[in-house]
């Protein structure tokens, strides 16, 4: 793949010491965003790493754990964003009956967020004594993160109103408070991919509405990304079946011994709290020597 990347490269930037190459301008430009575009695939880096980051957790495999599981995640990212001086910011909740929630997702505002973040996305699994066991049996609890850059630019996705469907509802709120509440709750289906995105967030309904179109553009981007590196087997977006044992990116075991893995990198470290609260530096850097 780098190979054929670099000859693509190659060739462009040959073109590009063609003395008349600047004579179509419109030309020209194209291909110095596609030369671009090559070298921060061969780097590993997007254009959007120093922007900010929208994340997604869905519970997976493991029931009331496995939304337990997904709560605890959204408080390790959250305590990790605080130590970066970086603002979080919940766009939309599903909390479950047992105080878990089945998903969460949430805006992290700061300097290089998406790039720092990126390598989080997959699957998290979780090993410890259940505490929803009357037995005290250990149990194994999956949840599945996606990271997409908070804006992407308009000429990367389009989307027209007849590739989505647009579902209205009354903005949720703890006990009963959305009685009142106009619909303003915004739902956005891609219908070819089935990609979703729901932001209950915003005042408007309009401001709804397009916050939930800027954030499908930035998964359909990813989407696009995924295919292109033919990475649909590590992270389906949206499928939450995948959120099962087989495609952990990490692991955090409590029981019978205390221990985080990361199985891409090899790091580990029997400090499990510590991650929980938030310390994740050794695990991002390692990922980006990947």
């Amino acid at each position: 793949m780098n190979q054929e990347l670099s000859k693509k490269l190659e060739k462009l930037e040959k073109e590009m010491q063609k003395p008349d190459f600047w004579q179509d301008k419109e030309k020209a430009q194209i291909a110095i965003k596609e030369i671009n575009a090559l070298k921060a695939q061969l780097t590993g880096k997007s254009k959007y790493d120093k922007g900010d980051a929208v994340l997604t957790l869905f519970s997976g495999a493991g029931g009331d754990d496995a939304e337990d599981w997904t709560y605890i995640l959204f408080e390790m990212y959250r305590k990790f964003a605080e130590t970066n001086n970086w603002d979080v910011k919940i766009l939309h909740q599903h909390q479950s009956e047992s105080g878990g929630l089945k998903n969460i997702t949430f805006e992290i505002t700061g300097k290089g967020v998406y790039g720092i973040l990126k390598n989080e996305s997959g699957v998290h699994r979780l090993v410890r004594i259940s505490p929803f066991s009357a037995k005290k049996l250990r149990h194994t609890s999956f949840a599945l993160l996606e990271v997409i850059p908070k804006f992407v630019a308009p000429e990367e996705i389009e989307i027209s109103e007849k590739d989505i469907r647009i579902e209205l509802s009354k903005a949720g709120g703890p006990g009963g408070q959305n009685v009142n509440k106009r619909e303003t709750a915004v739902r956005i289906v891609h219908l070819s991919t089935n990609i979703a995105v729901h932001i209950d967030s915003e005042r408007s309904q309009s401001q709804n509405k397009e916050r939930a179109l800027e954030i499908l553009k930035s998964k359909l981007y990813k989407y696009k990304l995924l295919q292109q590196e033919k990475e649909k087997e590590t992270m389906k977006i949206s499928k939450i079946v995948d959120a099962e044992w087989g495609h952990q990116i990490r692991s955090y075991v409590f029981h019978p011994y205390k221990l985080v893995r990361d199985h891409r990198t090899g790091i580990e470290t029997s400090d499990v709290e510590s991650i929980l609260g938030g310390e994740l530096n050794k695990f991002i850097e390692a990922e980006k020597q990947l």
